[in-house]
């Protein structure tokens, strides 16, 4: 599977995969870091996984949502390739998420992720469950 470069309109100088002081940097502006504690991360619609360009980070789209994609990083052996929704991806300990929308210049900006998708993304049945909180 072929490593899937995302351009973000946004540009900040600290981002995922960057190091700083020997240190990688995991999250970022714009991420959303979540304690899953090894447990499982699910599809939240029949998708695509891809390895992302920035190291320990995954990029998931679906023709459910073709304006959108999902940055997932710190899967551990995450399932790369075509994955039916509620089916596991990977598993995290810590999980950061970030929701992109497709610009009309062809880049992709940061918007705030829906607790639905959350919710799917953690719970596979997440959505016949409701949002939680």
């Amino acid at each position: 599977m072929s490593v899937r470069t995302v351009p973000i309109q946004q540009n900040w100088e600290l981002q995922p995969g960057k190091q700083i002081a020997g240190y990688r940097v995991a999250s970022g502006l714009g991420d959303i870091s979540i304690e899953v504690k090894g447990e499982p991360v699910y599809a939240p619609f029949d998708g695509l996984l891809q390895p992302n360009d920035i190291e320990g980070c995954y990029v998931y789209t679906s023709p459910d949502v073709p304006a959108y994609l999902f940055r997932l990083c710190g899967l551990e052996r995450p399932r790369v390739g075509d994955v039916q929704q509620g089916q596991p991806m990977g598993r995290a300990q810590f999980l950061s998420f970030a929701t992109l929308r497709r610009q009309p210049d062809g880049k992709w900006t940061m918007v705030e992720p829906a607790s639905d998708v959350l919710n799917r993304i953690l719970n596979p049945n997440g959505m016949t469950m409701g949002n939680a909180g």
